[in-house]
């Protein structure tokens, strides 16, 4: 399955290859260099298609749980001051994706969208130590009546030109369910209380929905 942001970049990208591959075919008359545009055709077309999959996850919902709201690596876990919302210290998991992961964000907790906003910014690439405060991003806030008032970011990078956000603000969610897009990769940011207990390391891998980030209580 594939994921509705990416349709119309597809079938612009399938035109524009089948037109190439057209083309090449009517004015070329070496056939091995017909061959080589079109298996570097299929090439890209397939590097495209796979950024907007789109898999189905059954998430085992359980307010206990935080899941990873993004596929992608733990490139950061860390305490930082959070200044946009919470205006204290934070428990950091930031979470990198290379543009072979999903780049669909999910719900990392049932409950009610508090707060969502969209910041423009720059591009800087995903590890910079500014990107989270100076990059392109939208900041979500989802009140969960165990874990509380959960923050997750989406944060552009020098490859994203476009994050999309679908959560607004006194909207009921699920979790593991669709919260956006970011196109072409980038990093997510989950701000927890400090004291949280994490089930997570550094450099671990991740599945969107279904790897559990933190856990608030008992099962």
């Amino acid at each position: 399955m594939f994921h509705k942001e990416g349709y119309k970049i597809m079938a612009f990208a399938a035109i524009i290859l089948i037109a190439i591959n057209v083309l090449s075919y009517s004015l070329i008359n070496t056939y091995w260099i017909k061959f080589s545009v079109l298996l570097v055709s299929i090439f890209l077309f397939l590097l495209i298609i796979q950024f907007f999959r789109n898999p189905k996850r059954r998430t085992q919902h359980n307010d206990a749980h935080i899941v990873a709201p993004v596929d992608g690596k733990v490139v950061a876990i860390e305490e930082v001051y959070e200044k946009e919302y919470f205006k204290d210290k934070r428990l950091q998991v930031s979470i990198f994706m290379s543009p072979l992961n999903v780049h669909v964000t999910r719900h990392p907790v049932s409950g009610t969208v508090i707060y969502s906003k969209y910041h423009p910014g720059k591009f800087l690439v995903a590890w910079h130590p500014k990107s989270s405060e100076e990059n392109e991003r939208t900041t979500v806030v989802v009140k969960n009546k165990l874990a509380g008032e959960v923050l997750y970011r989406q944060i552009a990078g020098a490859l994203a030109k476009r994050i999309v956000n679908y959560a607004e603000e006194g909207s009921e969610v699920i979790q593991g369910s669709d919260s956006g897009f970011i196109k072409f990769g980038s990093r997510v940011d989950v701000l927890l209380p400090v004291d949280t207990p994490l089930t997570v390391k550094l450099n671990q891998k991740m599945k969107g929905g279904l790897s559990v980030i933190a856990k608030i209580g008992e099962d």
